[in-house]
């Protein structure tokens, strides 16, 4: 089914050659059904490939898919125009009185630092306060997981000797939870980051449950009792070649990094890596807006 995007935004002509159902605003006004409202806070500085990465998986859903961009105005994107972000994105004082099905909060790149000493922790904090009301369900993911535990549950990010970098094997705790039906006994995601959290930290929280975990990676998807908040710690959503922009970015500018895990052929990196994590990204981003979003949000988002 179609996401429902504006016209002019980049994104839009790629999702097409590729052959996803991406309706116009325009038309989508014409048709006499609710569309789940979703909005993305994206925090990454490669906004303009996660803003693709993200509309990709969001167009395998059961209904019509209305998406607002959400940035945070105490921090000024280095990486895209600032018209960009004018144009198609929303600061958090304009969608204030707004509610929505689900929501989704990326990922960012300072994870070396304390959560208070992020630029926009504070206006972070007031947007995942404001969410518990007026989203009926949201989907963090990587640092933005991280952040989650830590302003939810007081669950604090944990650094790693070195980076956790590459493709690694996941398996369910819980096959029954509907967020994993359809995930094969081994399945594969990315990660690329130098903190994690700790098991045993999530295991004193009677409110939280680890649904998937690797041997290799860790914790990987963290969810509350109620289902209304997922905390994803690796990148599904990622590109085949995400991790080799990483890799050769940092190895271009001299720095200590590893070869990614199992995504090379071979461990060659002049081959091009073979993406073995397609479907498991599809298979979660559509369960949790069919199972969390979709069957459970009420038809009247002013009931939340």
């Amino acid at each position: 089914m179609p996401i429902r995007i504006d016209d002019a935004l980049p994104a839009k002509q790629n999702l097409e050659i590729e052959n996803i159902f991406v309706m116009s605003k325009m038309r989508a006004d014409t048709q006499d059904i609710r569309p789940l409202k979703i909005i993305i806070l994206n925090l990454m500085p490669t906004k303009l490939e996660t803003e693709t990465q993200l509309l990709r998986l969001l167009s395998n859903t059961p209904l019509q898919v209305d998406i607002d961009f959400l940035q945070v105005k105490s921090h000024e994107s280095k990486n895209v125009s600032k018209s960009h972000m004018d144009k198609f994105y929303y600061t958090f004082d304009q969608i204030v009185d707004n509610r929505y099905d689900g929501m989704i909060i990326t990922g960012a790149p300072v994870e070396h630092l304390e959560f208070e000493d992020v630029d926009y922790w504070d206006e972070l904090c007031d947007i995942m306060e404001w969410s518990k009301k007026n989203v009926y369900s949201t989907f963090h993911i990587c640092w933005g997981a991280q952040a989650g535990l830590y302003y939810h549950y007081g669950i604090n990010k944990k650094p790693l000797e070195k980076k956790m970098f590459g493709v690694f094997p996941h398996k369910s705790l819980d096959e029954t939870h509907p967020l994993m039906r359809g995930l094969d006994d081994r399945y594969y995601v990315p990660h690329s980051r130098h903190t994690t959290v700790s098991m045993h930290d999530i295991a004193r929280v009677k409110d939280l449950q680890v649904i998937s975990y690797s041997d290799m990676a860790g914790v990987h998807i963290v969810s509350d009792m109620v289902c209304r908040q997922f905390f994803i710690t690796g990148h599904s959503e990622y590109d085949r070649d995400t991790l080799a922009k990483e890799y050769f970015r940092d190895k271009g500018k001299g720095l200590d990094i590893e070869i990614p895990y199992n995504y090379f052929p071979n461990d060659d990196e002049r081959l091009v890596p073979e993406m073995s994590w397609k479907s498991t990204a599809s298979i979660l981003f559509s369960n949790w807006l069919n199972y969390f979003v979709y069957q459970k949000t009420p038809y009247d988002l002013t009931e939340l």
